[in-house]
Order: structure tokens, then C-alpha cells, then sequence
């Protein structure tokens, strides 16, 4: 028997997933999760094959949680929305055995747990396209600066915390507006986010 957790924070989706599942012969719900916190407990408490991951939860991430259960002995799959290569990048690093998007067939789910259970890595194709597609063109440095943008922080306060001139900042400024293609930070932040990559 396959031994499930699942973290969803629509109650409807994650009540549907759940039935879906334990209609399975071979597969048994053993915990349910409305965030990565009681994701991660609930791992803890109940030692599941599988875990089955939102990305976007309140109190702590899909991502985060996955990151948090590296190397705890089950495999976690990301079950998410989001086709973003910054998203797909992190759950990369953080040993998810599969990423599948929601707007999947729900066979597919049942067919690819039992594929990680076997020891495969089943990711989304889009993702594939996605992820080696496109690199995220910032430097270490450029990233910084952004985020301290998305901070609310303004030019002066981003040289002094980086003790760096504010003719510095301006020149990342524009280099960072020209790499993403926008003509201004909040274009900017948006992109970013969009792609995922806000660590």
C-alpha cells in the first residue's frame, strides 16, 4: 500500500484529491495538509511514501517544506499551477522525485506516484521546455539589488546597505530593466516573480 500525504490549501481541491486517491486499491491517504508546516509535521508523524505538494501555501511553501524534507525518506511531488522555471529550478535542488501541474489528466497523478515509487522522476513536458529555455539572466549582484527593490527600498538605501555609490545602484538598475526586457522596477519585480525567481 502507498502511503499518501497531501498539502493543498483549497480545501475543495485537496478534499477531491484525496477521494481521488483513495480510490486506488493500491493507495491509502494517511494525512492531509492545508500548508508546508502541517506538510512537514504531518511527514513527521505518519512517515508516508509520497507527499503530494502545493507550491503556493500559507505559513511555509510547497518548496520551502520540500526543501525542510530533503533526505527524511519519501519522495515529494509537486502538484501546482505554476509552469515557472525559477519554481521548477528550486524543487530541482530540492530532490522532488515529480512536478506535475494541475491541469493534468487525474489518471495521470495515480500513474506517475506509482512511477516515483519505482525510482522514476516524472516532471510536466512544458516544464522541461520551460526550465532549458530560458536562464535567469541576473547576476548574484543584480539579484540582490532587485530584491532589495521588491523590498520597498529606494536607491539611496539600496547603496547604503550594499556600500555601493547611488550612481552604482542606478547603473544595476538599468542593466538589471534591460536583461528582463521592462522599463521599470515594478515591471521589473513582476517579471521576476513571474518566472519564479525570487528565492
Amino acid at each position: 500500500m502507498i502511503r499518501i500525504v497531501i498539502a493543498e490549501d483549497q480545501r475543495m481541491l485537496l478534499g477531491a484529491l484525496a477521494s481521488l486517491l483513495d480510490l486506488e486499491e493500491d493507495m491509502q491517504v494517511v494525512g492531509r495538509a492545508g500548508n508546508g508546516e502541517e506538510a512537514v509535521a504531518l511527514v513527521h508523524l505518519h512517515k508516508p511514501d509520497v507527499v503530494i505538494m502545493d507550491i503556493e501555501m500559507p505559513a511555509k511553501t510547497g518548496l520551502e517544506a520540500a526543501e525542510e524534507l530533503k533526505g527524511a525518506g519519501c519522495k515529494v511531488i509537486i502538484l501546482t499551477t505554476f509552469a515557472r522555471s525559477g519554481y521548477f529550478d528550486r524543487a530541482l535542488k530540492a530532490g522532488v522525485s515529480g512536478y506535475l501541474l494541475k491541469d493534468s489528466p487525474s489518471e495521470e497523478l495515480a500513474a506517475s506516484i506509482r512511477s516515483v515509487i519505482a525510482g522514476r522522476r516524472i516532471y510536466a513536458p512544458e516544464l522541461m521546455d520551460e526550465a532549458y529555455g530560458e536562464e535567469n539572466p541576473l547576476t548574484e549582484r543584480e539579484k540582490e539589488v532587485l530584491g532589495l527593490i521588491a523590498d520597498g527600498k529606494n536607491t539611496k538605501e539600496i547603496a547604503s546597505e550594499l556600500y555601493i555609490t547611488t550612481g552604482t545602484v542606478r547603473n544595476y538598475i538599468s542593466v538589471i530593466l534591460d536583461k528582463l526586457d521592462v522599463s521599470n522596477r515594478i515591471e521589473a519585480i513582476t517579471r521576476f516573480k513571474e518566472k519564479g525567481w525570487f528565492k
